[in-house]
């Protein structure tokens, strides 16, 4: 099915990357579920939880806001904060 090269950005630096099967997050429109050649998106996200389920097992976080962006399997996250939940 192939993988998504995702990124996770805070203010004070890179928080996760990594390989994915599925990203889950909200969307300022509602939930987002990212899969493996999802068409190419940009939105604003809702402060919340951030989902990243990788070959490593699952990764949670909070986000403050900030944006999503998909472009050629590649997810770029980026908030002002970033923590695991």
């Amino acid at each position: 099915m192939g993988q998504l090269h995702v990124e996770l950005v805070a203010a004070d630096g890179k928080v996760w990357e990594g390989d994915a099967s599925q990203v889950i997050a909200r969307g300022v429109e509602g939930d987002l579920g990212i899969l493996p050649r999802h068409a190419p998106l940009m939105t604003v996200l809702q402060p919340g939880h951030v989902r990243i389920d990788a070959d490593g097992g699952r990764h949670d976080f909070e986000v403050d806001g900030g944006f999503l962006t998909v472009d050629s399997d590649n997810v770029t996250i980026v908030s002002e904060t970033a923590r695991t939940s």
